[in-house]
């Protein structure tokens, strides 16, 4: 399969909407969030186990590192397929994703990902951006919104 296929699909362009950027998903920002996704649940897992006495703390280290593990190679192929592009008018997203440009009220970063909120309260996520604050800049000029710095 190409790297075409893989990706997710977008909405359609309308007629003369034209792509300024495409954002993807990045393998490393996506292994490097589960590296400390998998680090925060082996401190978890320890810290209940030693919370309720248990002799074997380190099992909740085996286990938190299991299931992060687990969880990142089950979801990989479909969470670095997904494709956002900006164009002149919209954002558009995996699946039926459409947001209008005029309707995003706040951009901010949380993590690796960009958060898009829009007027009405729906959120969205751009997950596993390797360059998140490029990736916010972006967005935010085409949206002509101020920066979550400035709100």
């Amino acid at each position: 399969m190409s790297d075409i296929e893989l990706r997710a699909a977008t909405p359609p362009l309308a007629p003369g909407e034209q792509v300024r950027h495409v954002f993807r998903a990045d393998r490393g920002a996506y292994w490097r969030d589960h590296a400390w996704m998998a680090a925060g649940a082996m401190g978890f897992g320890m810290a209940i186990l030693a919370a309720i006495g248990n002799a074997h703390v380190w099992t909740g280290a085996v286990g938190g590192l299991a299931a992060i593990a687990l969880r990142a190679f089950y979801l990989s192929t479909e969470a670095l397929k997904a494709e956002w592009q900006l164009t002149d008018r919209r954002l558009l997203g995996p699946g039926p994703t459409a947001v209008q440009l005029s309707n995003i009220e706040k951009v901010r970063g949380l993590g690796s990902a960009v958060q898009i909120i829009t007027r009405s309260g729906d959120k969205f996520l751009l997950k596993f951006q390797p360059d998140r604050q490029a990736a916010e800049a972006r967005i935010i000029a085409a949206a002509g919104i101020p920066s979550a710095k400035d709100q």
